[in-house]
């Protein structure tokens, strides 16, 4: 089998890291495929982990949603920016006054990381910008005041996703949106994104899977700006999966360098050919 003109996985590798929206589900349908080749993977004692982007949901609403879906998994084996931002921040900057413009999942977890939060432009040492969809001018007046105006705060991102994608083809503004906002508006650069294809949200799930080499996992993902792109600079195996963002078109423009491993029309293909033949698995099965 193959996707284009790349071939598909022959082998299985000691790890998979999927991306979670638009790759195993979008909305809250599971993608075709799925369902069987997580089931398949975990039937062979190959770990698999989820990463997301998306701040407006914490490990636990992530893993409450695959077990809806059919998909039970351990909170331990998720991760998101909500995660990586908040412990970034309290490794680096414990003691800073921070302003999240943030949706409830990633103000509860700075808050229970033991950072202090405010809304107030004279004491904010960092500004956190997010996916939030109550962002509106009261808060880009804060941030401003806080990094054009006191001159004290600077700039980070949970994720530099521009659109968070929706079924139907459908999608809303995401984080990039808010953070050129306040990037417009005060001159200033974000300094640090806690999400694909920043390196530190790669070693948070590779700290989960001791013995495994960056060399033997594979991640899955359907951005080829922040899931392949994360692979390629850390020097991990990629598929991107055609369910998506990414289009065959998208992935032949690329230059080699910058190209996936593997392109997939679903998830399911991460397992060999020879595997299908063996359970009896065709392309046209729903599942």
């Amino acid at each position: 089998m193959t996707a284009g003109t790349r071939p598909l996985p022959t082998e299985f590798f000691d790890a998979y890291v999927f991306d979670l929206d638009g790759t195993v589900y979008l909305g809250d349908e599971l993608m075709p495929g799925a369902a069987r080749a997580i089931a398949e993977l975990r039937r062979r004692d190959i770990p698999v982990r989820f990463l997301s982007n998306n701040p407006t949901r914490d490990p636990d609403e992530y893993a409450a949603k695959l077990a809806a879906l059919g998909v039970p998994t351990p909170v331990a084996d998720i991760a998101n920016t909500v995660v990586t931002t908040a412990a970034w921040l309290a490794a680096h900057h414990p003691d800073a006054v921070v302003f999240p413009i943030a949706e409830a999942p990633l103000v509860r977890a700075l808050t229970a990381a033991g950072l202090r939060l405010s809304e107030d432009p004279a004491e904010i040492d960092i500004v956190v910008a997010s996916y939030d969809r109550a962002f509106d001018y009261r808060k880009l007046q804060i941030a401003f005041d806080a990094i054009w105006f006191h001159k004290r705060a600077f700039l980070v991102q949970t994720n530099p996703d521009r659109f968070c994608p929706f079924p139907g083809g459908r999608g809303e503004p995401d984080c990039a949106a808010i953070t050129a906002a306040i990037e417009a508006s005060t001159g200033t650069t974000c300094r640090h994104s806690f999400g694909k294809p920043d390196p530190i949200m790669l070693q948070t799930v590779m700290d989960s899977l001791p013995g495994v080499s960056l060399e033997r996992a594979l991640m899955v993902g359907d951005r080829l700006q922040t899931d392949i792109r994360m692979a390629i600079d850390t020097g991990m195996p990629s598929a991107v999966v055609l369910t998506g963002e990414a289009t065959p078109t998208d992935v032949a423009s690329l230059p080699p360098r910058l190209a996936p491993r593997f392109v997939l029309e679903r998830l399911d293909q991460v397992i060999p050919a020879t595997v299908w033949d063996e359970l009896g698995w065709f392309a046209s099965d729903p599942s």
